[in-house]
């Protein structure tokens, strides 16, 4: 399979395409590629039986698809843990490097190096790092965008995606950071949270892309 095929599955999981349909509009924003590239990558993938596809609905993981899914990010989120501890990477230049990384890492190089890292649970952007011949289900939240004026939210995870990656550090975002939703702008503008220290107005595309809990 070459990498661009296991780039879309995995977009597709970290979207949530485990358990519910990913349409191609997410997928062209979270790649930074064309309607049409996705909509002929998709039909591959569905000729190899990777993903379920449904009109007007979106794609779905297939359990192959799944499994394939799975082990490529518990690969890139070890690599990137690697990086981040031991390498002294930021989080958001983690990405590129561990996207190559994990192309070429073997089964056995993957089980040695979680066992080098004590078996961590997440990866620095907050997703799950599956065990070995496990399948990632990613606990179901919604965006921040998703949330009401007043809102009280902690950020728990974001899309690993460069450019959002370093957008959030321009912000200063960071995971497991808590704020109150004090102002959300007309017409998808941007939405202004603030905690005790600052205050951040984060674009409505980033919002669509960070995963919160409601505290």
């Amino acid at each position: 399979m070459t990498p661009n095929r296991e780039d879309y599955l995995k977009i597709i999981l970290e979207l949530g395409g485990d358990t519910t349909k990913v349409n191609n509009k997410q997928i062209v924003s979270s790649l930074d590629v064309s309607p049409a590239s996705v909509s002929e990558m998709i039909s591959k993938l569905v000729k190899e039986q990777l993903v379920e596809h449904s009109p007007y609905q979106g794609v779905q993981l297939t359990t192959a698809g799944l499994y394939k899914a799975s082990s490529l990010i518990r690969k890139h989120r070890l690599w990137e843990v690697f990086l981040v501890e031991h390498l002294d990477y930021r989080w958001n230049e983690v990405h590129d490097d561990a996207e190559v990384l994990e192309h070429v890492t073997s089964e056995q190089l993957a089980d040695r190096l979680e066992n080098y890292l004590n078996h961590p649970k997440h990866c620095p952007h907050g997703g799950i790092i599956p065990q070995k011949e496990q399948v990632v289900h990613e606990e179901r939240r919604q965006t921040l965008e998703s949330y009401p004026l007043d809102t009280h939210i902690r950020i728990a995870r974001v899309l690993d995606e460069k450019e959002l990656l370093d957008y959030l550090v321009t912000i200063d975002l960071n995971i497991d950071e808590e704020y109150e939703i004090i102002d959300i702008a007309a017409y998808e503008g941007p939405i202004t949270i603030k905690n005790e220290t600052k205050q951040i107005s984060v674009s409505f595309k980033a919002a669509s892309t960070i995963f919160v809990d409601k505290l």
